[in-house]
């Protein structure tokens, strides 16, 4: 569950289809924040398979109708949903990463999840979407990801400069192993509540950057044995 935010929102690229020129008058950004936004609370109340146009049109103080006009698709709602709610919680802490390093960003967003879980919920629940192959959505989705990940690997590599983090580490690979453990240990904790996240990742992470600071030593399996 990516915390990169995007360059910009939704509505202002190409992703999003275009309204028909007699609806312009309702088409407008403002419009479709306010339709965003209350996205964004009805989220906090209801997973996404239970959201509905006409529950986020009546928390919008505004019509289906005009919902329809605003986004054409309800996967553009979706993706302009992610956009914007990800962008509010990720920028504050982008600093951080600069500043302390790739593992205190991490350690920031896990936080601010463990603090208000409604959007690790929201992209939890995405994730079938990316994997469907064959879905209109799925390539965007991806590109987030991605987008999500080149940024820790990105920032790993400064990390590395700064002194943070060994040489002995390939960058790629440990955003890799890095998104993993951020990743997985904040689905455990969707279904184990009892669970304390922020101590789970800090121990995690811990071991991890033990391991790193090792010279990796490819495993050698004994395939006879094991068998």
């Amino acid at each position: 569950m990516w915390g990169y935010p995007a360059a910009l929102p939704v509505w202002c690229g190409a992703e999003m289809p275009s309204p028909t020129t007699d609806s312009a008058p309702h088409d407008d950004v403002s419009t479709r924040t306010q339709i965003v936004d209350a996205m964004i609370r009805v989220l906090h109340e209801l997973p996404l398979h239970e959201v509905t146009p006409e529950r986020v049109a009546t928390e919008a103080d505004t019509t289906t109708a005009t919902l329809d006009v605003s986004f054409p698709s309800w996967d553009g709602l979706l993706l302009a949903t992610i956009d914007r709610w990800n962008d509010r919680r990720t920028t504050p802490l982008m600093p951080i990463a600069t500043e302390m390093g790739t593992m205190r960003f991490l350690r920031a967003i896990v936080t601010a999840n463990i603090a208000d879980p409604s959007l690790m919920r929201f992209l939890t629940s995405t994730l079938n979407i990316a994997a469907a192959p064959r879905h209109p959505l799925a390539p965007m989705l991806h590109a987030r990801w991605r987008r999500f990940h080149g940024f820790v690997q990105q920032s790993l590599v400064q990390d590395i400069a700064a002194g943070r983090e060994p040489r002995t580490m390939e960058p790629s690979r440990g955003a890799e192993q890095l998104l993993a453990t951020y990743e997985g240990l904040q689905l455990q904790s969707m279904v184990r509540p009892e669970m304390d996240l922020l101590e789970s990742f800090d121990r995690a992470v811990t071991r991890l950057r033990e391991g790193w600071s090792r010279e990796y030593v490819p495993p050698v399996w004994d395939l006879g044995r094991a068998s």
